[in-house]
């Protein structure tokens, strides 16, 4: 059990809901999240895994206050960042920042790589010019540019290149924790191992916390010391990251899993391809009870109907919401 102090991050039974329409009239209702509560710990990586549109992206801004949630609370190093004023959320914000999933999107087209860079340290800090200048060119040999690349702009970069200048900024005010919302899934397989090497060697030097999210259970498991699986808004497995990958208890993890190339999973160990039925079920219209039954082969009248709730399965840190997890129980319904 860590201690009240290890962890970084709290979020508890945090709530996002937007409006079915644009013009945010009308009685549909999107749950993009829905009642999640988790925890990353001092010096920790948590990977969250799942599906696109599961709402990993939505639960990530909501917990760096970048989407107000809907219920729900997000603690930061003990202090409450729900309902935060602007000014302090800013202050806030120094200790906590995010990575983006688009290296392009996320750079002004219109700056130099120094102005992006120095942007934070310039508008929260009282360094002089050269004072920016200077941690501007510590910051890009962190992550693996040179200092003549601080006068270039972002087209001239590649995407990977991009990326590393994303983590540079996100590090300007020496944060202790990133949330880097898919930060690889852009880029060639090539480059995505090194820039998650790169996220490991700083989170070494730095002592930094991560939250990863990502879609793909192999770079997840690659980086993170514990992943939590997510599906339509809710969280449904989370354990250390060894003890998932090799032992799923929840049936959507377990297809996840079968999805990823066996020497990647299992050192060499074959696991069948799970190929699930029907189509995600949409976030409109949340199915009752568990909502994995749709698509779960194992599914009985009890998972249409009751919703499980995310208890501890075996100790280990091992918590999973299913009725019948997989430890056999399946072969008696």
């Amino acid at each position: 059990m860590t201690g009240q102090d290890d962890v970084l991050l709290r979020a508890r039974d945090v709530v996002k809901h937007f409006s079915g329409n644009a013009q945010g009239r009308g009685k549909s209702v999107v749950h993009a999240v829905d009642g999640v509560s988790l925890e990353v710990r001092r010096g920790e990586t948590l990977g969250l895994v799942g599906e696109s549109g599961c709402g990993k992206s939505t639960l990530g801004r909501c917990l760096v206050g970048l989407t107000p949630v809907t219920a729900g609370s997000v603690e930061v190093a003990g202090q409450s960042i729900t309902g935060m004023s602007r000014r302090d959320l800013r202050l806030m914000r120094r200790n906590l920042q995010m990575v983006f999933q688009d290296p392009y999107a996320s750079l002004n087209p219109r700056k130099r790589i120094g102005s992006i860079i120095g942007m934070p340290l310039r508008v929260n800090s009282s360094m002089s010019r050269r004072e920016v200048d200077d941690r501007v060119v510590e910051l890009l040999a962190m992550v693996g540019l040179r200092p003549q690349h601080a006068h270039r702009f972002p087209y001239e970069f590649s995407g990977g290149q991009r990326q590393r200048i994303g983590i540079a900024r996100a590090l300007a005010l020496s944060p202790s924790l990133i949330v880097a919302d898919e930060p690889v899934s852009a880029l060639d397989v090539s480059i995505q191992a090194q820039v998650v090497n790169l996220f490991a060697d700083l989170q070494q030097k730095l002592g930094l916390s991560y939250l990863f999210i990502a879609h793909d259970l192999s770079v997840v498991r690659q980086i993170s010391d514990r992943i939590a699986v997510m599906y339509l808004g809710k969280i449904v497995e989370v354990g250390p990251s060894e003890d998932i990958v090799r032992r799923p208890a929840h049936p959507y993890t377990e297809a996840l899993l079968s999805a990823v190339p066996s020497p990647v999973v299992g050192g060499g160990a074959h696991r069948d391809r799970i190929v699930l039925s029907g189509d995600v079920p949409s976030p409109l219209s949340p199915p009752s009870g568990c909502r994995f039954h749709p698509r779960c082969p194992y599914a009985t009248d009890k998972c249409r109907t009751e919703e499980p709730p995310l208890l501890e399965r075996g100790g280990a840190g091992r918590t999973v919401a299913c009725h019948y997890p997989l430890t056999g129980v399946h072969s008696e319904n």
